[in-house]
């Protein structure tokens, strides 16, 4: 029921995105700062998942959190493959302003998606959906794929686990938006075929 649900959601969205012309929900002016990408158009998670079910094996969706983020948190069903922008390398020190590991670059990111968009037959005119935890990295990411000549790039503005609330009980937790919290397909059992591997 709840499967049934979730594709009358969709079909509905889609509807009137067609209407609309589909530019997502969000307005450049809308998304806030730290989330923007030049260039790219912004989706929230329900969104998101409407439009990979309609576009399914014509689109690329990539979770672009760390390996151990997939690992301990699981990943959308949907998602074609984990693709870190960001990550830990071993001897990362203390990031005080973040209040974590610091991390750097994933050099091999744009190399990585080509490689595996181009094994599924797709290309840089093809639609490419990011998720990252909360829809900063996916933006950053994004702005890289603009840079690197892709022109259909989609980035999920409330990600994975969704936006801190800033008051009341839950205070500090994700509990406002993003997919999880809108009750999206996820799964911890990880299929190895959509996990990154290091190139060393």
């Amino acid at each position: 029921m709840q499967s049934r649900s979730r594709l009358l959601c969709a079909a509905l969205w889609l509807a009137l995105a067609g209407a609309a012309g589909h530019a997502g929900a969000f307005n450049a002016a809308d998304v806030p700062e730290a989330k923007r990408a030049d260039g790219a158009q912004y989706l929230d998670a329900k969104e998101a998942y409407a439009l990979k079910q309609q576009l399914g094996a014509k689109s690329y969706m990539v979770d672009v959190r760390t390996r151990y983020e997939v690992a301990y948190l699981g990943m959308p069903t949907v998602a074609d493959a984990n693709i870190p922008y960001l990550e830990h390398p071993d001897d990362a020190g203390w990031d005080a302003k973040a209040g974590r590991w610091a991390m750097s670059v994933n050099n091999d990111f744009g190399p990585e998606l080509a490689r595996r968009m181009t094994a599924k037959g797709l290309g840089k005119d093809d639609t490419v959906i990011l998720m990252c935890r909360s829809g900063d990295r996916s933006g950053r990411a994004a702005n890289l794929l603009m840079q690197l000549g892709y022109h259909k790039v989609y980035t999920v503005v409330d990600g994975f686990e969704g936006d801190l609330a800033k008051d009341g009980p839950h205070a500090g937790q994700r509990v406002v938006n993003g997919w999880k919290n809108a009750g999206l397909p996820w799964t911890y059992k990880l299929e190895p075929s959509k996990l990154y591997y290091p190139q060393f």
